[in-house]
């Protein structure tokens, strides 16, 4: 039985100061009553028994670690909604880690993804300064300038996609930016964007509000208490997700139920003091802000500049300013550890800091004026991709983490409060969380070693102009790579990274063997340079044979517990093992799985709502086996959703193999003729097979007959020993059937012009499969799997979103024109409706294609009539709206004939087993 909430919380609860401000109880054993004199004001005035408190409560429903910004809009959140039984521990005071500093600035100007949770978060800190809180909070609004071509294309067509949603934004030139902020230099401007909603607040203030507010809902806190472990009930060797049970702390221990990890700096470190241990792969860099002398009494109305181009911001508060930057070539903190006394060891590094401030200077001359106060130098978390960390970890069950705010707590405190606080008394979210998921990650990402060296770069990527699927990092790389990685880099490929995995994105057509590697050149918002590479690659796939490296995609194996494929199973314990594991992956299917040893299908698999959790190829390998193809991002994530749904009484076991095998995708009208030549298994197959045979010399090579660029070919699943024998022969024989190696762009143009949709793009936990036109993979006529009822009840209502296939008309000129790269605002009959996921061009449809979801104005069902009927639609490219043909079918494509390449005779007969 949980215990209630700690006396002084409901002795306190309700009362207020003579002054209107609310009790805060600030507790902790041996705190020195000296420090209270440092607290913020509202701390002052309590009577001692609230002030401190000399024991750890020995139970609580959730138990938050870190009493940070971000750990008290947790507190908050969750006992407004009447879960009291809240305790919150910090090792120090509410407050004093990051929290006390940073900007303070609330920027709405983002993707759409952040942009919900920073509105959250305004929203929320506008309410409470309502209230009656002083929290400092003005929205002054914000100017975010341009300084190249180019940065005016990237701010328009963010200025596109978020004008739909309400937010009052617009684009100025220079002369209008000048009358709204006099001291700026505009000469050198191409114009910018207005936000008029933008806001700045006072983090310190916040923070301890919100830490005041949740105490007076009933949360408990304890500072001066570090936590020294969390203790789960894992089971040794089991499938079973282990659970919080309790944290062993510096003040004795708690039994919980939940725990959050909300420790910022120090949360990487915390995650380690658990079994299993938790990835946090956050790392703090130093974090620089310069404050001058008080300027001028009106200065406070100013608003927020962002100088993108300069990396620089500025704003205003109590008649200063304030300049920050995000630097190129950041650097890394504590490299050693974060040391007790961390504060003491930080300084301001002028010179680090100058082009910063003179970039400022340039921008804002009166700073040149100016006084400075000595630079502060404030550390904050960053992470590998420079997006916040939230989420249930899938170590260990009721373990969420909360941390990685980038530079600036307070923007994404209040949202990712009430994200987790949702999360934790729900069980899962109504929105998606996927771009934050804690669960995007391997273990590579939570190397110390990595973190440092990635952590220089991604401070600066914040304001960097990041050209759509141009922009790769530049550090801690080659670290995943396929068996053939060096080959495919002496043949040009230009390599892109996902999940830490290099995939080549092209073959660069110029490059020759023994050149320095192929690098991505300078990026557009156009057509780009290596449009010419695509294309050759492309028609291989079409009209000749194509070799795509999928080696970093998810592969897991579903067997019995203690399955041995070599052993012999009785015809019993066959029946029983192989029921098991069929009964677990048709509840885990919309698609019947069920099907012969040898069979390959594709398949979702759902949540309760109908969303996708994955999207899948499953290979039946023996009775009470599979083997399961899925999107890479998709590593760590389907397999903490798989083992989830494993009962204690399954004898079910999932294991990660995605490094044992290569996974080659050989596509295009004359891959089955040249593959014949290396080996002598007949290559019929009769729908989706699988065989395993020997290729080449290599044995115990899979072969699928399937594609995932809809053109036809085989996939082949090579022990990862064997593939750099295989690769080298198809080059060699396939040298006389026009072979080319393949990259993911061209991968990308293939299956966008065919309306494939990918996972993560298309297709999330909010997409059913009827409203992706993906219905005749769902068998309602099978017993009962995850997402059945959902997908029942749609089935009969009708949906109110549907994908859509886009070609845009012939005003758009690709050779131009900005390109549209996913994300833009469709309009159907002037009336904004949804807006594109992924988008390329079709080279046999000699068009831009998109393909994006639109849904009913007014959220009725829809009709394809809706979709078909006398609709006119637009795609909104950087503020400008391009007409496009909508279609719900995928396109017909003319059918190269195998004969239709060229005439020719293989020069040799290869190598056959």
């Amino acid at each position: 039985m949980l215990c209630q909430f700690s006396k002084i919380g409901a002795a306190t609860r309700g009362r207020v100061l003579e002054n209107g401000v609310p009790y805060c109880l600030s507790v902790g054993s041996g705190y020195n009553r000296k420090a209270v004199s440092n607290k913020p004001s509202l701390y002052r005035g309590l009577p001692s028994d609230v002030r401190f408190a000399s024991s750890l409560p020995t139970q609580a429903q959730v138990v938050i670690c870190g009493a940070g910004v971000v750990g008290n809009s947790i507190a908050y959140h969750l006992t407004r909604e009447g879960w009291t039984d809240v305790v919150v521990l910090d090792q120090n005071e509410i407050g004093s880690g990051t929290s006390h500093s940073g900007s303070g600035v609330l920027g709405l100007f983002k993707p759409s993804s952040e942009r919900q949770i920073v509105t959250y978060s305004v929203n929320l800190i506008k309410t409470l300064q309502e209230q009656g809180h002083n929290l400092g909070f003005k929205q002054c609004g914000s100017l975010n300038l341009a300084q190249t071509r180019d940065r005016a294309v990237a701010l328009k067509r963010r200025l596109a996609y978020t004008k739909p949603s309400g937010l009052e934004c617009e684009w100025l030139d220079r002369h209008e930016i000048k009358r709204l902020h006099p001291h700026l230099y505009t000469g050198d401007l191409e114009g910018g964007v207005w936000v008029a909603d933008d806001a700045v607040a006072n983090p310190s203030a916040v923070c301890s509000t919100l830490a005041m507010l949740a105490q007076m809902q009933g949360a408990f806190y304890m500072e001066g208490c570090s936590v020294l472990r969390v203790i789960t009930d894992e089971i040794p060797h089991s499938q079973i997700v282990p659970k919080v049970t309790q944290i062993v702390t510096s003040h004795g221990n708690i039994h919980c139920e939940y725990f959050v990890n909300a420790s910022g700096m120090w949360a990487r470190n915390l995650g380690e003091k658990s079994s299993p241990k938790v990835r946090v792969p956050a790392f703090p860099a130093e974090h620089f802000y310069l404050h001058t002398e008080k300027v001028m009494e009106a200065l406070d109305a100013l608003p927020v500049v962002r100088d993108y181009d300069s990396h620089t911001f500025c704003l205003t508060r109590n008649q200063e300013f304030v300049v920050g930057g995000f630097e190129k070539d950041a650097k890394p903190a504590f490299g050693s550890g974060i040391p007790s006394n961390w504060r003491e060891t930080l300084e301001g590094d002028d010179e680090h800091f100058r082009t910063i401030r003179e970039a400022a200077e340039h921008r804002l001359p009166v700073l040149k004026e100016s006084q400075y106060k000595p630079l502060i130098n404030a550390p904050d978390n960053f992470t590998p991709d420079g997006k916040w960390i939230l989420g249930e970890t899938p170590e260990i069950d009721n373990y969420f983490v909360a941390v990685g705010m980038n530079g600036n707590s307070l923007q994404g405190a209040g949202g990712a409060g009430q994200a987790i606080a949702e999360w934790i008394m729900y069980g899962s979210l109504s929105k998606e969380m996927l771009p934050f998921d804690v669960r995007r990650f391997v273990d590579l990402h939570n190397n110390r070693r990595y973190l440092k060296e990635r952590t220089r770069e991604v401070v600066g990527r914040h304001y960097d102009i990041l050209y759509p699927g141009q922009c790769e990092y530049k550090y801690a790389r080659k670290l995943r790579c396929s068996p053939i990685n060096s080959e495919q880099e002496a043949r040009g490929a230009v390599f892109g990274t996902r999940m830490g995995f290099e995939r080549p994105l092209y073959f660069d057509i110029t490059h020759k063997r023994g050149d320095p590697p192929a690098q991505m050149p300078e990026g557009t918002f156009g057509k780009p340079s290596f449009i010419d590479c695509v294309r050759e690659e492309y028609h291989a796939c079409r009209e000749g044979v194509g070799v795509i490296d999928l080696s970093s995609f998810t592969k897991i194996e579903i067997t019995s517990v203690g399955f041995d494929k070599y052993r012999q199973f009785d015809a019993e314990e066959t029946k029983s093992a192989g029921n098991q594991v069929v009964e677990y992956m048709q509840k885990l299917s919309c698609n019947d799985v069920n099907m012969p040893v040898g069979g390959v299908i594709h398949t979702g698999m759902l949540n309760e709502r109908g969303g996708y959790e994955n999207d899948c190829l499953l290979i039946r390998r023996a009775d009470n086996r599979y083997l399961m193809l899925a999107p890479t991002t998709q590593q760590t994530r389907i397999m903490d959703w798989m083992r989830r749904q494993i009962t204690a009484e399954a004898c079910v076991s999932v294991s990660d193999i995605t490094s044992m095998y290569t996974v080659l995708c050989v596509v295009g009208p004359k891959s089955k003729e040249m593959l014949s030549l290396m080996c002598n298994t007949d290559l019929n197959f009769y729908g989706h097979m699988a065989k395993e045979i020997n290729i080449a010399y290599a044995s115990g090579v899979i072969v699928l007959s399937f594609t995932q660029v809809g053109e036809p070919g085989y996939t082949l699943l090579i022990p990862s020993e064997y593939t750099l024998h295989i690769y080298s022969q198809l080059m060699k024989i396939g040298h006389d059937y026009g072979i080319r190696n393949v990259g993911m762009m061209t991968m990308r143009a293939l299956r966008v012009e065919k309306f494939i949709p990918f996972w993560a793009e298309e297709l999330d936990s909010t997409v059913t499969p009827y409203e992706a036109g993906r219905g005749y993979k769902v068998k309602l006529n099978k017993e009962y799997f995850i997402g059945k009822f959902a997908l029942m009840r749609q089935a009969n209502q009708g949906i109110s979103k549907r994908l859509v296939h886009f070609t845009l008309e012939d005003t758009f000129d690709p050779d131009e024109d900005t390109w549209p790269w996913g994300g833009e605002p469709i309009y159907r009959n002037n009336i904004y409706v949804g807006n594109t996921t992924s988008t390329a061009f079709g080279f046999t449809l000699n068009k831009m294609v998109c393909l994006g979801w639109v849904k009913h104005t007014d959220g009725r069902v829809m009709s394809p009539d809706y979709i078909l009927g006398n609709s006119r639609f637009e795609i909104d490219i950087g503020g400008r709206r391009v007409a496009a043909k909508a279609s719900l079918q995928p396109p017909k494509m003319p059918v190269v004939k195998k004969d239709g390449f060229a005439s020719y005779r293989p020069k040799s007969r290869g190598i056959v087993a």
